[in-house]
């Protein structure tokens, strides 16, 4: 039933308890339930399979050292239903492509590899030796290695990840594209021209020190829960916090800390101090207004602002920056943001307070087609300060899927550097390509185009995640063969190739086990922690392979002579795969050795964080002057940013209600300003067709639902996947090539209720 209500002002506490558990009890059961939450992101436990926010220091750690939505997540993967056989013998793909994403993950666990033989309808289950040698077969057959793809999802481990960027290039191509194509790849673009290293210069004991943090483009309420509590100990200690987003969240209202008494019983703590309700599109401007604000106040009161020491011995660029941003187009900066002056000063002036600034952001950045310049508007400010390279200080992206970073880490990117290539040759005695592959953006384009035989998946959602979903769909169904390896049941399996496959895989929560022993994963968190995960249920099948054994397999029958690579000792020993990542990735050095040594992992090395040292073109973190760009519209338009509900983590749907927006029963809804309705001459739960507008080219997501909330003037928001089909796949990101998911140009068509 369908059901809208006031949005909350408070977040977690006694409802999140009690959601955690319900979803628990439901999957798992209650044994199950305690069993798995009390080794969840525990030492000697495994890593939560959802975000990939980082875990305090083994002796700070909670009991329950977990939210609600990791907890969701481990349920839903964890749970003891299983997909029968007879359920593939039923339904057909037709079938299975009518069931709705969320029934689809409803239905259980994968237990067996199942083939979809060329001219069939239905799966069918096959062994896997026949499984690998179908892949293989392909592969083999194809003219030119690049006419495959090789997909890869953010919560593939670092061993699994090191090995299947192994297999793909001993294969001949690097074609990579990976989630983080459509989320932070903007982020690193940008701080990795400007202070030479794509990660966050900040750890979780430096953001609790800071001064003052600004949550820009991030909802942690949802998507990353557990920062709430770092946030929470930040504020304690005095810090102020700044939330910049259209819509109001009420995580940063006001926290109910379940790990807490006083998050059961009392008034919770309000975390934000200011919250700058910004216009889509609007952050670059922002920023550039506030480095306008605090040249000027330095210009007013020399040597009291800026830390010219700082700026001097560290950076370059900034006479070119402050002579650019000397005049500004104030009208401008008001228009694009939302914001009135009185608001940007008052922001202002807590940095001119702060010694110490920490600045996150998320998706809200990442995703819009100015959103490099917008990051290094970012780091603008921060360099002006000297907020890098200090406690409590620095940028902070807050990436979304457990492991994202550590994949990239591995080697997971279409255009890795010549130094990893030859650390990769010389481990291996290969000759890696050296072409640049494609990314996800291209992948689409490509998939237009009809250019890909071959689409092979580690894990992930390819054919709902990715922008212009029909043209996907389509290209996906061209290929000869599409495989994806999974642990449940999603709209990708249901949209095959010629021939597909579904491989079916160990979980974060499995216990890895092979003729030498129980095996552990590792992964790299969002802020450069690396640690071991361990699984320790029972797999719901003796049929399931791990990552690392399919990739293994397969690679002794695609590519047996290739290079001196042992596959076979790997599948058996994921020491020895840490060891070679040891020997070729950046940071991993004496990677076994450090594990076996720190107990709880250990921190990677960040240049720049730990010794003011910036591996640039000029070695110096660079400032950047960018023009003031926004997204202005025409009578009648607005400006649509997709989402996540609380009820799902990127396209995996958890159930289908919002708790926190007030929304119950649905996901067909799309929130506006109740100006706006007015102003457009539409209602409150009024039914609309939401229309894209791009290129000259309209693409439509029917039927959703009007529900009045206070967004920003102007913009509207509604959840991913469900509005992908809006986006266009050569709509991107200057400079990261990032699909553009925020800012998209909507009208509000009336449909028949």
């Amino acid at each position: 039933m369908v059901d809208i209500e006031q949005p909350k002002k408070k977040a977690a506490g006694v409802p999140a308890v009690l959601s955690s558990f319900k979803f628990g009890f439901r999957e798992m059961g209650p044994a199950r339930t305690g069993k798995v939450f009390l080794k969840m992101n525990q030492d000697g436990g495994f890593d939560c399979p959802s975000c990939a926010w980082p875990d305090p220091d083994h002796k700070r750690k909670h009991a329950a050292e977990f939210c609600e939505n990791g907890a969701k997540a481990v349920a839903w993967e964890a749970t003891r239903k299983k997909i029968p056989r007879a359920f593939f013998a039923e339904h057909s793909i037709d079938d299975l492509f009518r069931i709705s994403e969320f029934e689809l993950g409803k239905l259980g666990r994968i237990t067996e590899p199942m083939l979809l033989r060329a001219g069939a309808d239905h799966y069918e289950p096959v062994g896997w030796d026949e499984a690998l040698h179908v892949v293989a077969r392909h592969l083999r057959a194809l003219d030119d290695p690049n006419d495959a793809v090789f997909y890869t999802s953010g919560r593939t481990s670092n061993e699994a990840a090191f090995l299947y960027q192994l297999l793909v290039r001993a294969y001949g191509t690097n074609n990579l594209p990976d989630c983080s194509n459509m989320c932070h790849e903007s982020s690193g673009t940008a701080l990795t021209r400007v202070i030479g290293s794509g990660k966050g210069a900040v750890t979780l004991e430096m953001l609790e020190q800071a001064e003052l943090i600004v949550v820009v483009g991030q909802n942690p309420g949802t998507n990353a829960p557990r920062m709430l509590s770092h946030l929470e100990i930040a504020k304690k200690r005095g810090a102020d916090i700044v939330s910049v987003n259209p819509l109001p969240e009420p995580g940063l209202m006001n926290f109910k800390n379940p790990q807490r008494p006083s998050g059961w019983v009392g008034k919770g703590t309000t975390l934000a101090d200011q919250h700058l309700q910004i216009r889509i599109g609007g952050d670059q401007a922002l920023f550039l207004a506030v480095g306008h604000l605090l040249l000027e106040a330095e210009a007013a009161a020399p040597g009291t602002v800026l830390d010219k020491d700082f700026i001097e011995r560290h950076t370059s660029g900034y006479d070119l920056y402050a002579k650019h941003n000397a005049e500004l187009d104030w009208p401008a900066v008001e228009l694009a943001t939302g914001l009135t002056r009185t608001e940007i000063e008052e922001f202002t002036q807590r940095f001119l307070k702060s010694k110490a600034t920490v600045i996150c952001w998320a998706m809200g950045l990442t995703q819009h087609r100015e959103a490099v310049a917008t990051i290094t508007e970012i780091v603008n400010v921060l360099l002006l300060q000297g907020n890098i390279g200090k406690p409590g200080a620095g940028p902070c992206p807050v990436r979304g899927h457990s492991n994202v970073q550590g994949d990239r880490s591995m080697g997971i990117w279409e255009q890795m550097p010549a130094k990893f290539h030859d650390k990769l040759d010389a481990e291996f005695a290969f000759t890696s390509p050296r072409e640049h592959g494609v990314d996800a953006a291209q992948t689409v384009q490509r998939l237009r185009n009809n250019d890909v035989r071959v689409f092979f998946a580690m894990g992930g959602n390819f054919a709902m995640a990715t922008p212009d979903t029909d043209v996907v769909h389509r290209g996906l169904r061209a290929c000869d063969l599409t495989v994806h390896v999974s642990t449940k049941l999603n709209r990708s399996h249901t949209v095959t190739g010629k021939e597909a496959l579904i491989l079916p895989t160990l979980g974060r929560t499995d216990h890895d086990r092979t003729v030498l022993g129980p095996q552990s994963v590792t992964v790299e968190d969002s802020q450069g922690a690396v640690h071991l995960s361990t699984g320790n249920l029972v797999p719901p099948s003796p049929d399931l392979k791990s990552e690392v054994g399919i990739i293994c397999a397969l690679a002794e029958l695609l590519v047996p002579d290739v290079g001196q690579i042992p596959w076979a000792d790997f599948a058996k020993d994921y020491s020895l795969i840490r060891q070679r990542i040891g020997r070729v990735c950046d940071g991993y050095e004496d990677f076994e050795e450090r594990l076996r040594a720190n107990e709880g992992g250990f921190l990677l090395a960040h240049a720049a964080r730990d010794h003011r040292e910036f591996h640039t073109s000029d070695a110096r973190a660079q400032f950047s002057a960018n023009d003031l760009t926004w997204l202005p519209t025409e009578p009648g338009r607005l400006l649509l940013q997709t989402m996540r509900s609380h009820d799902q983590f990127n396209t995996t749907i958890y159930g289908l209600e919002d708790r926190y927006r007030g929304v119950h029963g649905t996901r067909e809804v799309v929130f506006v300003n109740p100006a706006d309705l007015a102003e457009l001459g539409l209602t409150d739960g009024q039914y609309v067709d939401i229309v894209s507008e791009f290129a000259g080219v309209e693409r439509r997501a029917p039927r959703f639902r009007l529900v009045s909330y206070p967004t920003a003037r102007g913009c509207v928001a509604a959840y991913y996947p469900e509005t992908n089909v809006l986006m266009a796949a050569d709509d991107v990101a200057k400079g990261s090539n990032t699909p553009v998911a925020k800012g998209l140009t909507v009208r509000l068509e009336p449909v028949a209720s």
